[in-house]
């Protein structure tokens, strides 16, 4: 296992649209081992193969680790099949360190994808889950969640971002 570089807004891979999945080797069992440590590592919830730099249809979840009850969840190939009501909480991103903003996403999700090992499975999730799950498909789409500000608060996310983009 190797913790892996995190990749940061303006990195060109976090803006692409990932590949499917087609094959259950271990070098994706690899890919899943580094993902978790990476997103362990820096206390995130989820985290999306492109922000290591894999432009591949793959996140892992743990909506459990913060509760000292950690569960490790790996969605390869997911896909939302529906969606119910509206959500509108704060969301921040590891891609995005230090920045937080209220977007509005579906309160409740059923989500189909394969495991590690390559079968079918289907989720239904709600709230936070819910959040994080259209979060995550959103990054394999190349879409990041300051997408979703309006006019003007993508304008004071700018700022905030010269002053305190990582170097």
């Amino acid at each position: 296992m190797a913790i892996r570089k995190i990749r940061i807004l303006g990195d060109p891979v976090l803006r692409e649209k990932a590949k499917p999945i087609t094959e259950f080797n271990s070098s994706l069992e690899q890919l899943i081992e580094d993902m978790a440590e990476t997103m362990y590592q820096a206390k995130g919830l989820g985290l999306a193969a492109n922000q290591v730099g894999e432009l591949l249809r793959i996140f892992v979840l743990d909506l459990k680790q913060r509760e000292g009850n950690p569960e490790l969840l790996v969605f390869i190939n997911p896909e939302i099949v529906s969606s119910e009501g509206e959500l509108y909480e704060e969301e921040g991103c590891l891609s995005i360190p230090g920045y937080a903003a209220k977007i509005k996403r579906k309160a409740k999700v059923l989500v189909k994808a394969l495991d590690r090992t390559g079968k079918p499975f289907e989720m239904e999730l709600e709230g936070l889950g819910a959040r994080a799950i259209q979060h995550e498909i959103d990054h394999l789409n190349g879409i990041l969640y300051i997408d979703y500000l309006s006019t003007l608060k993508k304008n004071l996310f700018k700022r905030w971002w010269k002053k305190h983009r990582p170097r």
